[in-house]
């Protein structure tokens, strides 16, 4: 099935229902659901040149590294090892489809959805710093874990999540929508199968010297999409959901860092051709 074509109207009923999901007051399950199909203890991160990764960057993902010594598993894949995995696991089909990711952090948003349904756990961003003296409650139970965000159109700024969590809350300039970073599923997740059929449609259909916008085809626009999509079809996404109210408790964005400033942010390269010359 194609994805349906977005508008302004699909795009403000997505954001309405995220609204009313993130905001709604109701007794969360446990985290530990006691389904048998738990998350795996593992920490799962991708930088496309390990080769020539930034020392920065380093700094970020030893962060988590060190999880290892508490008996938490970390795997770090570089764009060569990930075309390896998804050839494995999924075939040619997905294999061209991360082909045609133009930029790493298309490439990341893709493989963390291959990667997540084939073998679950947490994946997270390699410009995130673990400042959490504890994260094991993160991999407990069976629902996919993400983190709401909510853009403020009239500003261009992020809202606070202090402010727009609030039963409520709400302006007509506000954007709603969930993160891909972190996400935290079990194997075989339906919403996270769903985000890659989705990525894998969208990128097929784009024209062979076409660069479709990063967040709508594999980030955080095409996960809000699989989760909408999900609900209207299927309804009660609350049991295969957990919204990450406090994931800044967890790890927070380190901000400089040196690759932010040139094409290898993908802020700077979206919709642009990225030249792999350098880290």
């Amino acid at each position: 099935m194609q994805p349906e074509p977005d508008s302004p109207e699909h795009h403000r009923q997505r954001s309405e229902f995220i609204r009313n999901l993130v905001q709604r007051q109701f007794v969360q399950e446990p985290l530990d659901d006691g389904l048998l199909q738990a998350t795996p203890r593992t920490v799962v991160q991708f930088w496309h040149n390990q080769r020539q990764m930034p020392d920065d960057v380093k700094e970020c993902i030893d962060s988590w590294v060190r999880w290892e010594a508490k008996g938490f598993k970390h795997r770090l894949f570089d764009e060569c090892s990930a075309k390896v995995f998804i050839d494995h696991n999924f075939g040619v089909r997905h294999k061209q489809a991360f082909e045609c990711c133009y930029h790493p952090a298309m490439q990341a948003d893709y493989f963390r959805l291959c990667y997540l349904l084939v073998e679950g756990g947490l994946y997270v961003d390699a410009d995130e710093v673990c400042i959490s003296a504890d994260i094991g409650c993160l991999f407990n139970g069976s629902r996919l874990k993400v983190q709401p965000l909510c853009y403020d159109i009239d500003s261009g700024t992020m809202a606070s999540p202090s402010v727009f969590l609030s039963v409520d809350a709400f302006d007509s300039s506000w954007i709603f929508y969930f993160n891909n970073n972190p996400l935290i599923a079990c194997r075989g997740h339906p919403i996270i199968e769903n985000a890659l059929s989705r990525a894998t449609i969208l990128l097929e259909l784009a024209g062979k010297n076409e660069l479709p916008e990063i967040q709508a085809t594999t980030g955080p626009g095409n996960l809000s999409k699989a989760i909408f999509e999900f609900d209207t079809i299927l309804g009660c996404v609350e049991s295969e959901l957990l919204v990450l109210r406090d994931w800044d408790a967890f790890a927070i964005s380190k901000w400089p860092l040196s690759y932010r400033s040139d094409a290898r942010n993908w802020r700077l390269s979206n919709q642009q051709k990225f030249y792999r010359n350098g880290g």
